[in-house]
């Protein structure tokens, strides 16, 4: 396996926490973050960008960085 391409584990945990405290309601943004994984998931079955980074890791990053950074969607 690529060590360039794997995700620490703790990383991840951090940025999930992050995402739900930045979120006014916990549940709305888990739903949320469910939704596109799934829709991503098989949206995306014929691309295989890294098979290492499951969709729901993906997805949390993305939204985390949509909230945090929104000059990446804004243009």
């Amino acid at each position: 396996m690529n060590k360039d391409k794997k995700i620490d584990s703790n990383e991840i945990i951090y940025k999930t926490e992050e995402l739900l405290e930045i979120s006014h309601n916990r549940y709305k943004i888990t739903v949320q973050v469910a939704n596109r994984a799934k829709r991503r998931k098989y949206e995306d079955i014929d691309i295989i960008e890294d098979p290492f980074i499951k969709p729901i890791i993906r997805t949390i990053l993305e939204m985390l960085d949509e909230i945090t950074q929104p000059e990446i969607i804004s243009d």
